[in-house]
């Protein structure tokens, strides 16, 4: 029998479980790991573990049999049925009072159920986002741990001790709430960070057909905007992939294929806004950009038949000014899109009855992950400052910002259209914002139209909300109204 002597337990050893292992081994954690295709065990304690504590094993059962009690066992695996097949194979070697901790990114409504399940069993379930690609799992991550809070008490430690740190030494993790709160929360800050990478595209393209600059011109742009508000991982990044020469000395980024993937959480971040009528304009269009984008041949084909302005690549005014007013569309669409995140958030938690402390969501993203940026101290502050806080964008520091620089925004879309660029997410920020600050929208017609064709019935001005009108719009139809009002 193998002595119990490992804190916790992981299985999958693909590359972010495996530095996630090396992680804990450098925090004096003593790991045991154990993978599918158990060669890939063997691998690992011969090459990237050598010299280190972690412990190896070739069943799950001898896996569990290495874990101090109560037993932790984590496991990076493929969202999906891969993760319920894993948890099936592990509960069998588990005692009531272990913790069973999936680290992939999950569907939240997945974490849901397998907490209930679990806790039926006597175990408990943990499901926490872990952001910050191979280099986040090795140095420190950001850690969005949710499921059962009886659990939290037994892994707090270890999260926070390999969790990222802001200035002050917080580390970038704490708990989120119950059931999926986890992932869903890292589920939102997938769908932002589509959203940034949308964004930062529109600018460099914009910038690229708008003025011709050259990818070591971008790369010079780019090391700049990250000294000032746009300072972030992925602006500080993209100056880097600018600045990478091909083996023939051309720029790399020139010789990409136009055509982005994705893995879906930015999808279910859509439809999870979609179900719950919130406006994540932005992140739903950057989703249906990768799409545009997968479909090169059309695009290659309609290059040739479709037109477009006159203008296209002739910009003729200030370069360094169009330079700035892109940079300020980038900073407000930014808003607008973490605006929208937050209201998702806000929106779901009051549905599923998490209580999620927003401005501890902010301080999670602070380090570690992909969307880090000091942007986010401003998300934290609006919301120590008022925890109540409806909309970020009623905030003085985001009002302030935007109606400053809204100017430079329209101006940047309006040579965009003139030029033919597409920017479908800068777009959409832009007609939010005139959206939210629209005290009066045509939904009057549009709810009109729904009573004349569906009987639908609408609310009056000149009334109290919550009463309902039916008009026989023209004098054939009949009084009765539809039994049921969506809005």
């Amino acid at each position: 029998m193998a002595s119990a002597n490992c804190d916790i337990g992981l299985i999958g050893l693909a590359v972010m479980g495996q530095n996630l292992v090396l992680n804990m081994n450098d925090h004096g954690y003593k790991v045991a790991v154990f993978n599918r295709t158990t060669s890939k065990v063997d691998e690992f304690l011969a090459d990237e573990a050598k010299g280190t504590q972690v412990e190896g094993a070739h069943s799950i059962e001898e896996l569990c049999s290495k874990l101090k009690s109560p037993r932790r066992v984590m496991i990076m695996v493929k969202a999906g049925d891969v993760v319920d097949q894993t948890i099936a194979s592990i509960v069998p070697h588990l005692e009531k009072g272990d913790i069973i901790i999936d680290g992939g990114n999950s569907l939240f409504t997945d974490s849901n159920r397998r907490t209930k399940e679990l806790a039926e069993k006597g175990l408990h379930y943990i499901g926490t986002g872990v952001s910050g690609g191979e280099e986040g799992a090795r140095f420190g991550p950001s850690i969005m741990p949710g499921g059962d809070p009886a659990a939290w008490p037994a892994v707090k430690e270890i999260f926070q001790a390999i969790a990222a740190k802001v200035e002050d030494g917080t580390p970038c993790c704490d708990w989120v709430g119950e059931g999926g709160a986890g992932h869903y929360v890292k589920m939102v800050h997938n769908g932002i960070e589509y959203g940034d990478m949308q964004l930062i595209g529109e600018a460099y393209q914009l910038l690229k057909d708008g003025l011709g600059l050259t990818a070591d011109q971008f790369a010079e742009i780019f090391t700049e905007w990250n000294k000032g508000e746009l300072d972030s991982f992925l602006i500080e990044i993209s100056a880097i992939i600018f600045g990478k020469k091909d083996e023939d000395g051309q720029p790399l980024v020139d010789k990409i294929l136009d055509t982005a993937g994705q893995k879906g959480t930015g999808k279910w971040t859509a439809i999870s806004a979609l179900d719950l009528g919130m406006p994540v304009t932005l992140i739903g269009e950057s989703v249906f950009a990768r799409c545009l984008s997968a479909i090169k041949d059309e695009r290659v084909e309609a290059s040739k038949i479709l037109s477009g302005p006159a203008a296209a690549g002739k910009f003729t005014g200030d370069r360094k000014e169009f330079i700035e007013n892109v940079r300020r569309a980038l900073y407000c669409s930014k808003m607008i899109s973490y605006a929208q995140g937050y209201m998702l958030l806000r929106e779901a938690g009051k549905e599923q009855g998490w209580n999620l402390n927003m401005g501890g969501v902010a301080l999670m993203w602070r380090g570690g992950c992909i969307i880090r940026s000091q942007f986010l101290g401003k998300i934290k502050d609006a919301y120590d400052k008022n925890p109540k806080l409806e909309n970020l964008l009623m905030d003085d520091f985001f009002s302030g910002v935007l109606n400053k620089y809204q100017e430079s925004w329209r101006k940047a879309l309006v040579a965009a259209i003139e030029l033919g660029i597409p920017t479908p997410a800068f777009s959409t920020a832009l007609a939010f914002y005139d959206g939210y600050r629209t005290a009066r929208l045509p939904a009057n017609l549009l709810q009109a139209q729904r009573d004349f064709f569906g009987a639908h019935t609408y609310e009056r001005t000149d009334k109290p909300r919550g009463e309902f009108f039916h008009t026989n719009w023209t004098g054939r139809g009949g009084r009765v109204s539809s039994s049921t009002y969506n809005a």
